[in-house]
């Protein structure tokens, strides 16, 4: 089975992408990025790229007329490398339905809460897991799922949960799910990847391998 041609695209120090790119360098994922692509100039993960011989792009939003103009010139950058899956690995951009519906069910996205809650707009990076404090839950996690035109609204793909225990800040919480991230966003990847996810209206059923 020959390699998925992955694209990743970030906004900060690219702790997810670094997951993905050890997990092909293990051989648990059958892929290969062909580019990262930040919306940030300075975001870390495009030295991760660099480091490890990736193609790194930056696309400055304030060049283009509006969202789907820039979208375009995204969606222009993975064609021209071939790309077969999206993952979003902590970027903070609003996709175009027109990206969206061309990479139909072959965009994973990575979001820091048990959705549906604690996600959806405004919610992301520290203001999950402060509002997850705030409201008192017992347990929270990481969810990934497959992006579609809504903030978080995609099929789930895989859930796993965390405690959250009484003295936790949002520093501590942050820490011990982004390390769930890293794992089952690698997972998800992997499965993706071996052919073993299957779409059927709201639900993603895992193949057996």
């Amino acid at each position: 089975m020959s390699p998925v041609n992955i694209g990743v695209l970030i906004s900060g120090g690219g702790t997810n992408l670094q997951s993905l790119i050890d997990g092909i360098k293990s051989n648990k994922i059958n892929g290969q990025i062909k580019a990262v692509i930040s919306s940030k100039k300075n975001a870390y993960g495009l030295e991760r790229a660099k480091n490890n011989d990736i193609e790194g792009f930056y696309v400055d939003s304030r060049k283009f007329n509006d969202n789907i103009d820039f979208n375009r010139k995204i969606l222009k950058i993975f064609k021209e490398k071939n790309v077969e899956l999206i993952v979003l690995a902590g970027y903070l951009k609003i996709l175009s339905k027109e990206l969206v519906k061309e990479y139909k069910d072959k965009i994973i996205n990575i979001h820091p809460s048990l959705i549906p809650s604690f996600c959806g707009k405004g919610f992301y990076g520290q203001r999950v897991h402060q509002a997850v404090l705030d409201y008192g839950v017992k347990l929270t996690g990481a969810t990934v799922h497959f992006a579609d035109e809504g903030t978080d609204t995609g099929q789930i793909i895989l859930q796993e949960a965390v405690k959250v225990y009484e003295n936790d800040t949002v520093e501590t919480l942050q820490k011990r799910v982004l390390q769930l991230e890293h794992e089952i966003l690698c997972k998800a990847v992997e499965l993706y990847c071996e052919g073993r996810l299957e779409v059927k209206g709201r639900k993603v059923k895992i193949l057996e391998g």
